[in-house]
């Protein structure tokens, strides 16, 4: 949970002109960009690193109606955010849907301070795991 917590805090704090709302939209549309690249151990390889970046060619598209589903918000409420990210070239839209792409102004997805952060926050989260008695997967 503090993990959680952490992250979050540092999210706001690098995007405090966001609503945390739209945060939380923006970065389920990262995470559904990149599913396909996660799965694939050759591109999870090549994007492994925190100075790679997907390309939006590479990225797979969300509907509106998944990332309602996936967030438990009403379609509207989604529809209405998502409108106003794609005003402010936080997203995206193609034939495949929504993606945030790779140039937008606010560097989601591509900001190295943010992402060094995060990588801060696991090995501490690690470490309180190890700490705990769970070294793996088969500790749980």
């Amino acid at each position: 949970m503090a993990y959680m917590l952490l992250s979050l805090s540092e999210l706001f704090r690098h995007y405090d002109d966001f609503d945390p709302l739209d945060l939380l939209i923006v970065h389920a549309v990262l995470n559904a960009n990149v599913i396909n690249v996660m799965k694939d151990p050759e591109l999870d390889k090549r994007f492994s690193s925190i100075h790679a970046v997907e390309s939006d060619e590479i990225k797979l598209g969300v509907a509106r109606a998944a990332l309602s589903r996936f967030l438990g918000l009403p379609l509207e409420t989604v529809r209405r955010r998502v409108t106003q990210l794609i005003k402010r070239e936080v997203l995206s839209e193609g034939t495949s849907g929504l993606i945030v792409p790779e140039a937008n102004d606010y560097r989601f997805g591509n900001n190295h301070d943010l992402q060094t952060a995060n990588m801060i926050l696991i090995r501490k989260l690690l470490r309180d795991l190890k700490r705990s008695g769970i070294n793996g997967p088969d500790d749980l």
